[in-house]
C-alpha cells in the first residue's frame, strides 16, 4: 500500500467526486459479487494502513461527522464523566431525523485541540470501531464504507487499493 497522506474532508470529497463513476461501479460490483475473502482483503489493507497512519494526525472523523450514540454509549459516557445519563442527553446529544442520538455539534465536543479524545476510555462504540474496515462481514456496510471515503484517508486508500487491484 502506498503512503497514506492526511487529507481534509473537503479534499477527500473532491477526490471521491472526481472518481465517482469508478467508485460507484466498484461498490456496485462488490454488492453484486462479494468475494468470499472480502473481509480478509479489507483486514490486510486495514492493518497495513494503520501501521503507517496515526489518527491523531488527522481526526477528520471527530471533526466532521457524528457517530450514532446508543443508550449503552450514553451510560458509558455518563460513568466516565461521573454525571447522570440525562446530563449527557441534555448537554451533548439530540435525536436526528433517523431517530438516532448524535452529538449536537461538530467537531465532537470531546475532541481536544491536540486531536486527543477527552473521553477516550468512555467513547461511543461507533468511535471505537471507526473506520470499520477491520470488522467482520464488511459486505453488510458497503454503503457506509463508501461514505467514509469522504472523511477518512485510510478508507479512501483502502478502497482505491481494492478498486485498482
Amino acid at each position: 500500500m502506498r503512503k497514506i497522506l492526511y487529507r481534509k474532508p473537503e479534499e477527500l470529497k473532491q477526490l471521491v467526486k472526481q472518481d465517482q463513476k469508478a467508485i460507484e461501479a466498484f461498490f456496485k460490483q462488490l454488492k453484486k459479487n462479494k468475494p468470499k475473502d472480502l473481509d480478509q482483503q479489507f483486514h490486510v489493507l486495514h492493518k497495513e494502513a494503520f501501521d503507517q497512519f496515526d489518527c491523531l494526525d488527522c481526526a477528520n472523523c471527530c471533526s466532521s461527522i457524528s457517530p450514532i450514540v446508543t443508550q449503552s454509549d450514553i451510560d458509558r459516557l455518563a460513568k466516565h464523566l461521573k454525571v447522570k445519563a440525562a446530563d449527557i442527553l441534555r448537554d451533548y446529544l439530540y435525536m436526528d431525523e433517523d431517530g438516532d442520538f448524535v452529538f449536537t455539534s461538530t467537531p465532537c465536543p470531546f475532541l481536544g485541540a491536540d486531536n486527543y479524545c477527552r473521553v477516550y476510555e468512555g467513547r461511543p462504540k461507533a468511535c471505537r470501531e471507526y473506520p470499520h474496515t477491520d470488522r467482520r462481514k464488511i459486505g453488510q456496510i458497503l454503503d457506509l464504507t463508501k461514505k467514509n471515503c469522504e472523511y477518512c484517508p485510510v478508507v479512501f486508500e483502502i478502497v482505491n487499493e481494492l478498486k485498482n487491484s
